[in-house]
């Protein structure tokens, strides 16, 4: 059984990115900003589950698309000019850097009306303690890859296929279904969400790679995890004695 030429198990993974991951997501992250308060415990039950649930995803993907004959260069794992392709994973990830870090300055100097939910945000899922942070380092490395494979990767080669071999509908659509994925995050995170996706598509595109965008995919996830709760205690007004 296939559509557009596709096995529909792979079908069924595209559906369950556009679908099932956005509402459990979404239902997720609501139910955990709902608590007046969250301990390390939680923050340290969310990273593990969240790295077990995404290899769990990322390994079923892989070996679905092996299994249907798909090669590793058409995944995005491929590595013809390694020198130019880290060499550009580096460049992405500074810049991405440099402009994540502005970002977040901007944000903690907003007035609390104006960037509450991202704030909220930060402040009870981001790591809060020196304990939490190998764990949540660990779920970075882990979206990085994970994401990277399953957005970049199979999601794109999917739609590059429906799309007889356009590439601004693998690079459109996989950055859409992307920025869905992270339907939690708000309109302000989708859109930003959506662009870095259109990043990430655009350098696989162009070097075959996934490299590149998980280089930058890091570099954002870690300084938002390291540095935003920081940025905004400093900027936090002192509460009275």
């Amino acid at each position: 059984m296939s559509l557009f030429g596709l096995p529909w198990d792979l079908l069924l993974i595209a559906c369950l990115l556009a679908v099932f991951i956005p509402w459990r997501g979404v239902a997720r992250v609501r139910a955990l900003l709902a608590r007046p308060q969250l301990t390390p415990a939680d923050r340290l039950s969310m990273y593990a589950s969240t790295i077990a649930a995404q290899w769990f995803l990322g390994g079923i993907t892989a070996w679905r698309c092996v299994l249907h004959g798909w090669n590793w260069p058409e995944l995005g794992l491929a590595f013809d000019r390694p020198a130019r392709v880290f060499v550009l994973a580096a460049a992405l990830a500074a810049g991405l850097a440099a402009l994540q870090l502005m970002g977040i300055r901007q944000m903690a100097r907003m007035p609390a009306e104006n960037a509450g939910f991202l704030q909220e945000l930060s402040r009870k899922l981001m790591p809060q303690s020196a304990m939490e942070i190998p764990v949540f380092f660990a779920l970075v490395c882990t979206v990085s890859l994970c994401e990277e494979f399953l957005y970049r990767g199979f999601l794109y080669d999917l739609f590059f296929r429906v799309g007889a071999g356009s590439v601004f509908i693998a690079v459109f659509c996989s950055s859409a279904l992307f920025a869905v994925g992270h339907l939690y995050q708000g309109r302000r995170g989708i859109i930003s969400t959506f662009l870095l996706g259109l990043i990430f598509a655009a350098v696989r595109a162009w070097t075959g790679s996934l490299v590149p965008g998980f280089s930058g995919h890091f570099a954002v996830d870690l300084i938002a995890g390291l540095v935003a709760p920081r940025a905004l205690r400093a900027a936090a007004p002192p509460t009275a004695g």
